[in-house]
Order: structure tokens, then sequence, then C-alpha cells
């Protein structure tokens, strides 16, 4: 069985692209595997706490050593790890915000990678001592853009700044590689005209067959 992390971060509760599309991937999916277990959280609308300096103090005091301070402080890190841990698809719903990712977004990536948790840290691999725990999931970012052209060789190449930081986090800290990482866009939100209309519909059709794709190589493995 299955059991994917579904995660939305629009700020906007209603008439959110990224939320509609993250809802069809899901749907979709449980259309081909209807016992596929689903864990959801809402960064947009319970966006986690920043890292802080009580954090970061109990994040690298050994388990053992830990106070019951330090352990209240990491209990919300702590869930989030094992939804993490558990999942074997996350798809993520992430608009763009200011050509990046929702603070939300940050605030759970900083919340889930942790040292002995997430990754393993030796000085004895040189000068790449990080190294992912958790392997063998797939990463689906679905992402909404106000304007349009990111792609390579487009009028605004290099302007994206969140599926390339998302891509980073997956492939260094969480151990998934590129094959597996799918991304879907709409585009031209901000137009409000008949390309953001066929971007949209283009999207989600990309949606519903990613989603068909992926649960059938699942569910015939």
């Amino acid at each position: 069985m299955t059991t994917i992390l579904h995660l939305d971060s629009s700020a906007r509760l209603q008439r959110s692209l990224t939320r509609k599309l993250s809802a069809l991937f899901v749907e979709s999916w449980r259309s081909h595997e209807p016992d596929a277990r689903i864990i959801y959280r809402d960064l947009g609308r319970n966006p986690p706490a920043p890292v802080s300096e009580e954090w970061i103090a109990a994040a690298f005091t050994a388990p053992h050593e830990r106070t019951p301070a330090m352990e209240r402080t990491l209990a919300p890190s702590d869930e989030m790890i094992e939804e993490l841990s558990a999942a074997n698809v996350i798809v993520l719903g992430a608009p763009m915000y200011n050509y990046g990712l929702p603070a939300a977004v940050k605030a759970w990536v900083d919340q889930v990678v942790r040292v002995g948790r997430t990754f393993s840290f030796d000085l004895a691999r040189g000068d790449f001592p990080v190294m992912p725990i958790l392997v063998g999931k797939r990463f689906v970012v679905l992402s909404s853009r106000g304007e349009f052209g990111f792609a390579n060789g487009g009028p605004r190449d290099g302007w994206n700044h969140l599926n390339p930081h998302m891509r980073t986090i997956a492939t260094r800290l969480f151990g998934i590689p590129d094959s597996d990482i799918h991304e879907v866009a709409v585009e031209y939100q901000e137009f409000k005209d008949e390309r953001h209309a066929r971007s949209l519909d283009e999207a989600q059709e990309r949606v519903l067959r990613l989603a068909t794709r992926l649960a059938e190589a699942v569910t015939k493995s």
C-alpha cells in the first residue's frame, strides 16, 4: 500500500491553483489505488515555526542528553519527520512567491532536515560529508506562477528559484534521484487570458497522466 504525504502551502485557501492540482493528483492516484494512505498537512493554513536558537540547541544535543524542554521544542519536527519517513510519495503544492518558494515550505524543510534523522554527517567522507538517510521515495512538485517563460531559453530563464531549491533538497537530503522528481506548473496566472486557461488545462492533463503512470507502476510492482 502506498503512503502519500500530501502537502499544501498556498496562503490562498480559496481558488488556489496549487491546491487544485495537488487534490487532483491525490484523487487520481486513489482511483487506481483506493487503499492508498494519505497523510495531509496544510502548511499554508498551519505554517511550521521557523528554526530558533532553542531548536538548534535541542537538535544538536544527543537524544539521551535532551531535557524535557528540548523534547518539547523538537516535538513538531519529530512529527513532520515521521510523516516524511512514512511516505512513499511526497506531493507538494507550492505557488511561486517572488520567484521563490513560500516561507511555509522553507520552514517545513528546515524542520524536517535534521542530522541523524533525515541525513548523516561524517567528515570521513571528505568535502561531501552529507548523506541522506531516507531512500525509495518519489517527489511531485505542483506549482503556479504569475508570469511565464521560466524554462531554459525562456525570457525568465534562471528566475525560478522554487523548483531548483526543492530539487536540491530532494536529491541531497531526501535521497530522491532526479528521475523520481516530477514537476508540473501553471503559468500566466496574473495575465488571466487564454494563455493562462490553456496552461491550466495542460497542467491538469499532465497531473492526471502523471498520477496514473506512477500509481500503475506502483500497483504493478
